[in-house]
């Protein structure tokens, strides 16, 4: 009896002889009672003992996302992939970031990064039009990020490009690699830095991937290297290499996200107009364009940001995390002109999956095809990754912690990065910072309404205006103070070439965003204020810049319900400024029953040529002579607000006489025009016209000038009817707008790839020309037109649409 008690009490206590009684406890839990035969000193020891013996113990399972190889898979482990107690030593961080992973899905996110990118170098870098941009001698106003950067010559330009171009597909092929990704780098990182204008999120994100790639052995995967480098064909990565993209696709979602909790996003006034788009109309079936907008829209535009970069990251929620991604990356390709970014964020999606995914894609191909795949075998030991042994700090590398440094402190910086506008005060505007690196992708939208550039001759006193966007090639300069101040530099340089002494540069830009009143972006009609000659500093807020007079965003909505009660001819144009500031605007004779009304403060309307002032409370309005100039001022201590009410009675007669030569012809066609006649016709649209619609009062045949309306040439001596012409080039566009929307797929299909040939055949040409020109030098300027001629060819169907030139880039219109 009393040794059967003895023997239960052994088995309670889990203790005994003979190697140790068993553990009643369930397997998961046994892990948590220490094994005397199992402890650290043993298991160093028995490592050790394996190691003089000659054996090799095996590495390690490649760390996966989720999950791990120690003893009792905790909670932490089991959702991370890693203990927390991983993070509490610096040596365990370490040996954390290089534990050895699969370098598949690595190799197969370079391969298509660099795909991506060389295809993206002749369409957004703009290899296809680059001559356009940076021939030589052309007057131009650039803006570049550092004040010294000037583009090289264009031969030289077409260099840059083809080596930027041939280091995107060394990356791709992971041929020479490091020598490829500092070929793509230097050239892409130089041209995003010459111009401020072209900065955006994904060409920002675009230089961060490939600045990461160079650093990580993405080629010991499926590339050329690896067949003449056996030592690190198929090797392990270590973790941080998967860590630090991951790390960076996760900001770039999570800080999208926070940048969307702002009240215009989360009200529905960023993208207003974008719930209209056919995409959409599923959701439209069941909520209306309003409700489309705030939930869809906007809603799930920042429910995914937020939550994208967890979703993707869990086991459990990355099948629905790729769903949900694929989906909206697959629509912003067709809602938005952003070049490769919806399929390189689709490509950054696989970096979350298992390393080893395209291994075993490859594994499930035929046989007949694995000959030219990548290797489906595991991977082998590299002498970059940690796989124990030696416990404790022993055995890592001082490059190993190097690499840990660099890992921890880029991911701070790039989350330290999109809030470090309290550093660069000078970049601030209305928004934050230069827009591109800080990931508030279509948070604000601008419309601007009114643009006015001002010189003063220093020496005469002469004052001229210039026409918005003359010497520039972009648009963006309106919305940053540091290029209103680098342009109005550039236009003090460039017109005194046009006889205009020591200019003096003012603008008045009026901006409305995100659907607010339209006012005035920087008080820069003073006459004071000479933009040439005013402060600016990168560190310190620039002082002649108005603020957003958020105060009056709650007029949203009554702005929208003013709107609404307009007819479809009737335009409005709401505006808001400062007290003791004026507005001069003109009215042109082709605006009818022009009339200004204020919602709020009081002002002074001038009539300038009249020599008369009314004053208007809020509620009054008045009529506005057309033709003519008037100022408003602002009188009232807080700022007014008005609105402007319109017909333009140009435009309406045109759309009258449209739509009646439209059923003329209609008439005509079934057989009834000849026979009643054309006595609707009134002629060109001067003046709204007596009968809007065609009436049949005579019985005579079509006159020779209508004749072309259907289809006959003009007859020999007849003069063209502007109105006639009008009604055939929209007639023509309405035609090509049909044709293209009832093509098939396939003709779709042939038209996209048909204009990408073109483009990449253009740039193919004028990358080879240039390269001649610079080892054998220019041929004749006859030689040289016709071979530039040639490179623009674009097929017999498209030669009627020939390519519009850039914007503004001829002389200034004084």
């Amino acid at each position: 009896r009393w040794r059967r008690r003895r023997r239960r009490r052994r088995v309670r206590t889990g203790t005994g002889g003979g190697g140790g009684a068993r553990c009643p406890l369930t397997p998961a839990l046994c892990p948590l009672i220490p094994d005397p035969a199992a402890g650290p000193a043993r298991r160093r020891r028995r490592e050790r003992g394996e190691a003089a013996a000659g054996r090799d113990p095996g590495p390690p399972r490649p760390e996966e996302p989720g999950t791990g190889t120690g003893s009792g898979p905790g909670l932490a482990r089991r959702l991370l992939g890693f203990e927390l107690r991983d993070l509490a030593r610096w040596h365990r961080f370490v040996r954390l970031l290089h534990r050895p992973a699969d370098p598949a899905a690595l190799g197969a996110f370079r391969a298509a990064f660099g795909l991506l990118m060389a295809l993206d170098v002749p369409q957004e870098r703009g290899l296809g039009h680059l001559d356009r941009r940076f021939l030589d001698g052309l007057e131009v106003c650039r803006f570049p990020l550092l004040p010294f950067l000037r583009p090289l010559p264009l031969d030289w330009m077409y260099l840059l490009y083809a080596a930027m171009f041939l280091g995107a597909l060394g990356i791709m092929a992971g041929c020479c690699y490091r020598l490829s990704c500092v070929a793509f780098l230097g050239p892409y990182w130089y041209l995003l830095l010459l111009d401020k204008t072209s900065w955006n999120n994904h060409s920002y994100l675009y230089g961060l991937l490939a600045f990461q790639l160079a650093l990580l052995g993405a080629d010991r995967y499926g590339s050329l290297d690896g067949l003449f480098r056996p030592q690190k064909r198929n090797t392990h990565v270590p973790l941080w290499n998967y860590a630090l993209l991951r790390a960076q696709i996760f900001i770039v979602y999570f800080i999208a996200g926070l940048k969307k909790l702002d009240a215009d996003w989360v009200g529905g006034y960023s993208m207003g107009s974008l719930a209209r788009h056919w995409l959409f109309a599923p959701f439209r079936l069941v909520l209306s364009e309003e409700m489309t907008s705030l939930l869809v829209v906007h809603g799930g535009g920042l429910v995914l940001d937020l939550s994208a970069g967890f979703l993707l990251f869990f086991d459990a929620t990355r099948p629905l995390a790729l769903v949900f991604v694929t989906y909206f990356h697959c629509m912003n390709s067709q809602l938005f002109s952003i070049g490769m970014f919806p399929y390189t964020m689709l490509a950054t999606s696989g970096l979350f999956c298992h390393p080893s995914w395209p291994r075993r894609l490859c594994a499930r191909c035929p046989p007949w095809l694995r000959g030219v795949l990548p290797h489906t075998r595991p991977p082998r030991p590299s002498p970059d990754c940690h796989y124990g042994g030696r416990g404790g700090r022993g055995g890592l590398r001082p490059r190993q912690h190097l690499a840990a440094a660099f890992t921890l402190l880029y991911v701070l910086e790039q989350f330290f990065l999109p809030y470090s506008h309290f550093i660069t005060q000078g970049y601030n505007n209305w928004t934050n910072g230069l827009y591109g690196y800080s990931w508030d992708m279509m948070v604000h939208s601008r419309f601007h309404q009114h643009v006015k550039i001002t010189y003063r001759d220093g020496l005469t006193g002469e004052v001229g205006y210039l026409k918005p966007g003359v010497f520039t090639q972009s648009r963006r300069w309106k919305d940053h103070a540091d290029m209103l101040k680098q342009y109005s530099t550039c236009l003090s340089r460039l017109l005194p070439r046009y006889n205009i002494s020591q200019p003096q540069i003012y603008f008045d830009v009026w901006v409305s965003i995100n659907d607010r009143f339209q006012q005035r972006f920087g008080g820069l009609v003073d006459p004071r204020v000479d933009l040439v000659r005013a402060p600016w500093s990168p560190w310190s807020p620039t002082p002649w810049l108005l603020p957003l007079l958020l105060e009056l965003s709650p007029w949203r909505e009554r702005l929208q319900e003013l709107e609404s009660r307009l007819d479809g001819h009737t335009e409005a144009v709401f505006i808001a400024d400062f007290p003791g500031l004026h507005l001069e605007n003109f009215v042109s004779e082709d605006l009818g029953n022009t009339s200004l009304r204020v919602l709020r403060g009081e002002v002074l309307v001038e009539l300038v040529e009249q020599h008369r002032n009314r004053s208007l409370r809020e509620g009054e309005g008045m009529q506005l002579p057309a033709g003519q100039y008037h100022k408003v001022h602002t009188v009232s201590p807080e700022p007014s607000c008005y609105m402007y009410l319109y017909v333009n009675t140009t435009a309406l007669a045109l759309e009258r006489n449209l739509t009646r030569l439209q059923e003329l012809r209609e008439r005509v066609r079934n057989g009834t025009g000849e026979r009643w006649g054309w006595g609707g016709w009134r002629g060109p649209p001067v003046s709204p016209p007596a009968h809007p619609s065609p009436v049949p009062t005579e019985k005579e045949p079509l006159p020779p000038e209508l004749r072309p309306i259907l289809g006959e040439p003009l007859a020999a001596g007849a003069a063209a009817d502007p109105v006639v012409s009008t009604f055939l080039r929209r007639q023509r566009r309405l035609e090509e707008q049909s044709r293209r929307r009832e093509a098939s797929l396939a003709q779709r299909l042939h038209r996209f790839l048909r204009k990408k040939f073109y483009l990449f055949r253009r740039s193919a040409l004028m990358t080879s020309i240039s390269l001649r020109n610079l080892a054998l030098g220019r041929p004749p300027l006859e030689q040289l037109a016709q071979e530039v001629a040639f490179a623009n060819w674009r097929g017999e169907e498209e030669e009627a649409q020939p390519e519009g030139g850039g914007e503004g880039q001829g002389g200034p219109e004084l």
